[in-house]
C-alpha cells in the first residue's frame, strides 16, 4: 500500500530532520549540549587520598628543589661528631609561592630524607658523606583543616613517616608524638625551619 502524497512528504520531512539533527553534533547547525564531564578528583594534593592517608613523592630527587640540608649530631654538644643529614626538599611551585607570599599555599608538599652518614679523616680534614636512607618525612600544608578526624593532620599540616626499607608504608600514627615534637623549636615559623633554606629568601624568578 502506498502512502498518500501528504503523509509521503510528512514523513519523508520527518526523516530528514533526524539526519540534519544527528549531523548537528558535528556541523554545529543544530543547537547540542555537551554530555557532563567526570568530576575532577579533589585538587587539594595528589599525595593526598580521600581518607587523608599521604603518600611518599618517589621523585623527589629530581623534580623538587632542594632547600637545604642540617647535619645533625647525636649528641647536643657543638662540634660533636655529625651522625646523620637531614635533606628538605619543596615542589617548584611551592618554593616560588612561598617565595611570592612568604607563606607555603595549601598543599605545598615537604619531604625530608634522614641520611645515614659514614665519616674518614682525608686529605681536606674530617669528611662525612651520605650512604643511605634512615626515613623519611613528608608534610602537606593543610590550613582549613580537611582531615579533622586524621590522627595525622594537625597543626596546619598533614604529617607521615616512613622507614628507609618501605617507602610504600607510613608507619606514623599520631603526628603530635610520631612528628611534631622535633619540630617545637620551629613553631613561630609553621612548623619549620626556615633558618636553614635560604632559597626561600631569593625573589621568584621574573620577578
Amino acid at each position: 500500500m502506498t502512502p498518500s502524497r501528504p503523509r509521503y512528504a510528512y514523513l519523508v520531512a520527518i526523516a530528514l530532520a533526524a539526519v540534519v539533527g544527528g549531523l548537528g553534533h558535528w556541523s554545529g547547525s543544530v543547537p547540542w549540549t555537551r554530555p557532563a564531564a567526570a568530576a575532577e578528583p579533589d585538587a587539594f594534593s595528589p599525595y593526598v587520598d580521600a581518607k587523608g592517608n599521604i603518600s611518599l613523592p618517589t621523585d623527589y630527587k629530581t623534580t623538587f628543589v632542594h632547600l637545604g640540608t642540617f647535619a645533625v649530631a647525636g649528641k647536643t654538644k657543638v662540634g660533636a661528631p655529625v651522625d646523620s643529614l637531614h635533606g628538605v626538599y619543596a615542589r617548584p611551585e611551592d618554593v616560588t609561592a612561598f617565595q611570592r607570599d612568604g607563606k607555603f599555599p595549601d598543599g605545598a608538599v615537604i619531604v625530608k630524607d634522614v641520611l645515614k652518614v659514614k665519616s674518614d679523616a682525608l686529605t681536606t680534614g674530617t669528611v662525612t658523606w651520605a650512604t643511605d636512607v634512615d626515613v623519611w618525612f613528608v608534610m602537606i600544608k593543610d590550613s582549613k583543616g580537611r582531615f579533622k578526624d586524621n590522627d595525622l593532620w594537625g597543626d596546619g599540616w598533614g604529617w607521615a613517616l616512613y622507614q628507609g626499607k618501605d617507602p610504600k608504608k607510613q608507619v606514623a600514627t599520631d603526628y603530635k608524638t610520631d612528628c611534631r615534637a622535633c619540630h617545637v623549636p620551629a613553631k613561630a615559623d609553621d612548623w619549620l625551619y626556615l633558618r636553614g633554606y635560604p632559597v626561600l629568601k631569593e625573589k621568584p624568578k621574573g620577578k
